[in-house]
């Protein structure tokens, strides 16, 4: 998919007026075929540390304790909301995509093929683009065919008019099947589509004569780089911090471009996707999740999954199935989109308490019914995660107390909790150093670091992106503040 992407991807800047220059199988993975179809590998940013071995009797201890009480829910972030739980879920997928995990063994990460090109290229909405993925596409309509991507429609009183492509059997066709898999992020999926769409429109208006072909790669383009704007200066700022995100991606000056400081985050030829942000720092977003939310003033206190004695479709927010009626998310309520405080829903502070909901995840995501604090503790073992602790030091931060850690509530053996004392999993360390050092309101600063590293890293390593291509590019679209790019703007353009 990477090759394609570049090919319809390569384009001239005249337009904007820029200037260029230059969890899976054990170790025997080698049969996962490998070709310039499927670049960007798996691999560790901390190769050197041993990995952290504990009984999965310490693990499951460990993953019933990040339990949220009902009496004592986790407190809303004030920094971030909602939306933004969302939104890192949707970056996320266009980052990364392994399809051969499997938490039961020990794995080899730099066995693993990350099967979605590690770039911001939106290869969720576009695939391989027109010729090769011509279902994702405007194929009717003779002045868009081919430039637009297709938004699904919906007949009956029974389900929202506008919705996300589908086949016969309600199933999304979209570039990655993973975005229809709650109402939220599938919606977040339509909003994309249309955001691309809204641009075509604009880059139209202003080129009027421009081929199909031109007019997609010129729009494709304005898409994908006000996309990675938001993502490195609305979305990162607000997870890692301002003083973290720009200490990792300093900003342009009057006299300099952007320089990007990468301390533990480096590669030979092109960038790989890290175990211990995949797999353990980048997974902050699952203590952000709510357990029910408003999708509109019409539709609210949704839970996120069915309860065991409520099954039906209309119960939870469930994906894989066409947008009920009158379930259109209102994005007011998740992005500081103007309306007020009072109407927009926060996420929860970043600690290691987890809603309730995701303690028991229903059988189509596991069939154990396990909770998602377990399967991410037991991922992290079976991918060889070293402990936060050997990764604080490595980084040279103060590891966390044991007072901090809070272990010693556990119900285990003293010399269990004296081990995760010396030695926590890395993604339970990114939580609590999340919780004691930032006051849950961002990552601390061995998980800032890795998540912002990353991100940046990624951007500064495509050969495509606006920080490659053209460093001292700032959005041109329509924004509430000129020169600048936020997801509420970006909603904005997208809903006309």
């Amino acid at each position: 998919m990477g090759d394609s992407t570049d090919m319809i991807g390569r384009q001239t800047a005249a337009d904007e007026g820029i200037t260029a220059h230059g969890a899976s199988e054990p170790a025997g993975l080698d049969a996962v075929p490998h070709s310039p179809f499927f670049q960007g590998r798996f691999g560790r940013m901390f190769r050197t540390l041993p990995p952290l071995r504990p009984r999965d009797e310490v693990l499951d201890a460990l993953a019933g304790a990040m339990r949220e009480r009902r009496d004592a829910p986790s407190a809303d972030n004030p920094k971030i909301p909602s939306g933004y739980t969302y939104l890192g879920q949707f970056i996320d997928h266009d980052i990364t995509f392994d399809p051969v995990s499997s938490l039961q063994r020990r794995n080899d990460p730099d066995a693993l093929v990350d099967f979605r090109t590690p770039r911001y290229d939106l290869d969720s909405l576009y695939g391989s683009g027109p010729a090769v993925s011509p279902y994702l596409y405007e194929s009717s309509d003779r002045t868009f065919r081919g430039v637009k991507l297709l938004v699904g429609r919906n007949s009956g009183a029974a389900f929202e008019r506008d919705d996300l492509p589908r086949n016969q059997q309600g199933r999304a066709l979209i570039g990655d099947p993973r975005n229809d898999e709650n109402t939220i992020v599938s919606q977040l999926q339509l909003l994309f589509l249309r955001f691309h769409n809204a641009v075509v429109d604009h880059v139209r208006r202003r080129r009027p004569g421009l081929d199909s072909g031109e007019l997609f790669r010129r729009a494709q383009r304005i898409t994908r780089w006000h996309y990675q704007w938001v993502v490195v200066h609305d979305f990162l700022e607000r997870i890692v911090g301002r003083e973290m995100a720009r200490a990792v991606l300093k900003p342009a000056t009057a006299s300099s471009p952007p320089v990007t400081d990468l301390r533990f985050y480096a590669w030979d030829v092109q960038p790989f996707m890290p175990v211990e942000f995949s797999v353990g720092a980048y997974r902050f977003g699952h203590s952000m999740v709510r357990g029910v939310y408003n999708l509109n003033e019409i539709v609210t206190s949704v839970p996120i999954f069915a309860a065991a004695d409520r099954p039906g479709p209309l119960e939870h927010l469930g994906g894989f199935r066409r947008l009920p009626g009158a379930w259109t998310v209102d994005w007011s309520l998740f992005f500081p989109m103007g309306r007020g405080r009072a109407a927009l829903q926060l996420s929860r502070r970043i600690d290691t308490k987890i809603a309730a909901p995701l303690h028991a995840l229903p059988p189509g995501l596991d069939r154990r019914r396990r909770s998602l604090a377990a399967l991410n503790l037991r991922r992290g073992k079976a991918l060889g995660l070293p402990s936060g602790q050997a990764v604080a030091a490595a980084m040279g931060e103060t590891p966390l107390t044991a007072a901090e850690l809070d272990i010693d509530r556990l119900e285990l053996p003293a010399a269990d909790k004296a081990s995760l004392e010396a030695d926590a999993p890395l993604w339970f360390y990114c939580l609590k150093e999340a919780e004691v050092r930032a006051g849950g309101e961002h990552l601390g600063p061995v998980a800032g670091r890795i998540v912002a590293e990353v991100l940046v890293g990624l951007l500064a390593g495509d050969p495509l992106s606006y920080l490659h291509v053209s460093p001292n590019w700032r959005p041109t679209l329509p924004a509430a503040r000129s020169g600048a790019f936020a997801m509420p703007d970006l909603v904005r353009v997208a809903l006309g």
